[in-house]
């Protein structure tokens, strides 16, 4: 099986409309909650449409793991993975 190539510029596009952001305002490592103020319907909507985007299931108990874009990048790397 093969991994599906992941669209970092997509993956960003997509968690900076969750979060109400400029694309440029989202950096790899900045924490989700503590500087943009995203909360657990934020997660849920970015997980919704990362697996809706990437064909793919993330398992719920993923979200706890995506504090920042670089996570959500880990995660989905693993989700295309499998």
């Amino acid at each position: 099986m093969s991994a599906v190539a992941i669209d970092e510029t997509k993956v960003r596009e997509i968690v900076a409309d969750c979060l109400d952001l400029e694309i440029d305002e989202l950096t790899l490592t900045d924490h989700f909650i503590d500087h943009y103020g995203a909360d657990s319907l934020n997660a849920i909507e970015v997980l919704a449409r990362l697996e809706k985007q990437f064909n793919v299931t993330i398992p719920q108990d993923e979200l706890a793991n995506m504090v920042n874009l670089a996570a959500v990048l880990e995660v989905l790397s693993r989700a295309t993975a499998r």
